[in-house]
């Protein structure tokens, strides 16, 4: 059983709410991958029917991520992968990079495309044009990944137990981490809120969901989830979940135990959101105007 800075520029207020009007126009659609292979990827809206958004040549899609022009990435596991699927009427899908065991997957604001080799042990970094490089190695079964408003990249360390943070030196990302956090059980996937606070989950039997301040204060966000193996927020604040069990949770600010929003998922991994509506609860991801998704993280241990 599987277990699982960029350059600041002035813009006019024309400029400004002509951005605003047009993401506010998009529908902040939800999409969540399949790790049973092959795999698939569904989208659907709280409320709305899940439809098959693309199930061809994916092996056992984990993380999830949208650029800012709205292109689709997803970490396959199966063929040590990164596909690129761009949206439309019929999807298109191709390779964009090769790296070993990609799990989660999380984007800087230049651009760049990090990406956790789960049973490598390493951190990648892939440019725009699809060069990959080893940005870290010698971690301990690196799982979910998420930057923070100052671009400090916080990775999940499912062997230890640990989260690490890998600090933004004045545009510099070290690649050097330290114990952000300890004594989580099987943290694998991530989401940070527009205060830093950092929400993972143990992706075991309790179905919880921790949430660590900056100041590194642990609390229970949420409970009652089953095997969480993806997070991402919306534009108001909600946290969606994605359960091993096929569903999706939606939790209110506050936390709490949530409501199911969908179902019938399969082996449900990494979850994505496109059309955050500005400003979003994960500036890191985004730049002014940005139309796409956060990035997710997951990740399921074998027994």
């Amino acid at each position: 059983m599987k277990y699982k800075i960029t350059n600041a520029c002035l813009l006019s207020g024309a400029v400004v709410s002509a951005l605003l009007t047009a993401s506010s126009a998009l529908a902040e659609n939800l999409y969540v991958g399949s790790y049973d292979s092959p795999g698939a990827v569904y989208d659907f809206s709280p409320g709305g029917s899940v439809n098959t958004f693309y199930s061809g040549g994916l092996g056992e899609p984990e993380g999830l991520a949208f650029n800012t022009a709205g292109d689709l990435f997803v970490a396959d596991s199966y063929d040590n992968t990164i596909d690129k699927i761009t949206p439309g009427p019929s999807p298109t899908e191709s390779t964009f990079a090769t790296v070993g065991s990609a799990s989660g997957i999380a984007f800087n604001n230049a651009g760049d495309l990090f990406v956790s080799g789960y049973s490598t042990g390493d951190l990648y970094e892939i440019t725009p044009t699809g060069t990959p490089s080893t940005f870290a190695t010698g971690l301990s079964e690196p799982g979910g990944m998420a930057f923070d408003s100052a671009g400090d990249l916080f990775v999940s360390m499912d062997g230890s137990g640990n989260i690490d943070e890998f600090k933004n030196n004045g545009g510099i990302l070290s690649s050097n981490g330290s114990v952000f956090a300890s004594g989580l059980v099987f943290p694998t996937y991530m989401a940070i809120n527009g205060a830093g606070d950092v929400f993972v989950g143990n992706n075991n039997a309790s179905g919880q969901i921790t949430e660590i301040t900056p100041s590194q204060t642990k609390s229970i966000y949420a409970t009652g989830l089953d095997n969480p193996a993806g997070m991402a927020f919306d534009s108001m604040g909600n946290l969606f979940v994605a359960n091993g069990n096929g569903t999706v949770t939606e939790i209110a600010p506050g936390g709490g135990t949530g409501t199911t929003v969908a179902t019938g998922l399969g082996n449900a991994t990494g979850l994505a959101i496109q059309g955050i509506v500005l400003p979003v609860p994960e500036p890191s991801t985004w730049a002014l105007g940005a139309v796409g998704g956060v990035a997710l993280l997951f990740r399921r241990r074998k027994n």
